[in-house]
């Protein structure tokens, strides 16, 4: 978080159209969700996501985890 974060705080969560190497705001805001921890990404921040599910991640790690999950699943 940076300085200007923890005085103003994220004010408006950002929806996003997720895209592959990219991604589409379709409405305007600061921040998305990861869809696994529910932890604030801030636009710029955002790396992690999944075109197939339309989700946000804070970390690889999550990405990963969620992969894990969702293949896991599909193929049992």
């Amino acid at each position: 978080m940076n300085r200007i974060e923890k005085f103003f705080g994220l004010k408006n969560e950002a929806k996003v159209r997720f895209l592959d190497g990219e991604f589409e705001v379709l409405s305007p805001g600061d921040f998305v969700r990861c869809a696994v921890t529910g932890q604030p990404i801030t636009l710029a921040d955002l790396k992690y996501w999944s075109v197939d599910a339309q989700e946000a991640y804070a970390s690889a790690d999550v990405s990963l985890k969620r992969y894990l999950e969702t293949h896991s699943r599909s193929s049992g």
